[in-house]
């Protein structure tokens, strides 16, 4: 059972969650909104039924117009027909990147966030090991021993040491990665 501060804990970490998507769903402009609910409609399999209905019915309207020696209104290859699915493309690729640009842009977010959180846990964790190690240090009846990996863990990273060394082995696997495309040629 889970006692009342940790009840409270658990509410403000939702609080703070909900929060967050509440203040980004402010943000979004109302033609962000408009493009959104057309992104959800073009991505529904009803929309795939519709343009195959509608090129169905164009081709089925062309061919029967031809029969009845009437002057077909787009005859085949049927360029109009291809000019507006080219444009009904284009439009669709401009809805869907809208939509992942702005969702890039939350992910990006997130991963600050859980970057921050992850570092602070990693601080919590190294405070710790260190107020464990001073208590065993302290009490009597254990026997105090060296621990040379607890001592390494008491030490919080620096967070700029753990990007430098990222960055630097990001350069390394990308020299590794060029040496080997050039032994490949």
């Amino acid at each position: 059972m889970t006692d009342e501060s940790e009840s409270d804990q658990i509410s403000q970490n939702i609080e703070a969650v909900l929060d967050f998507y509440t203040r980004e769903d402010k943000k979004i402009s109302h033609s962000q909104r408009i493009l959104e609910r057309i992104s959800y409609f073009i991505g529904q399999p009803v929309f795939l039924g519709i343009i195959l209905l509608v090129v169905a019915l164009w081709v089925l309207t062309n061919v029967t117009l031809l029969q009845f020696d009437m002057e077909e209104f787009d005859p085949a290859p049927y360029f109009w027909l291809q000019g507006i699915i080219g444009l009904g493309a284009l439009f669709n690729t401009t809805v869907v990147l809208s939509k992942q640009n702005r969702l890039a842009k939350l992910a990006e977010q997130r991963e600050h966030l859980d970057l921050k959180v992850t570092l602070l846990t990693e601080q919590k964790v190294a405070k710790l090991i260190d107020l464990l190690e001073e208590l065993r240090r302290d009490l009597p009846n254990v026997k105090n021993r060296h621990d040379p990996e607890a001592v390494a863990l008491q030490k919080s990273m620096n967070p700029e040491l753990v990007l430098a060394a990222l960055d630097e082995r990001g350069e390394t696997d990308g020299q590794l990665k060029h040496s080997e495309e050039i032994a490949k040629n």
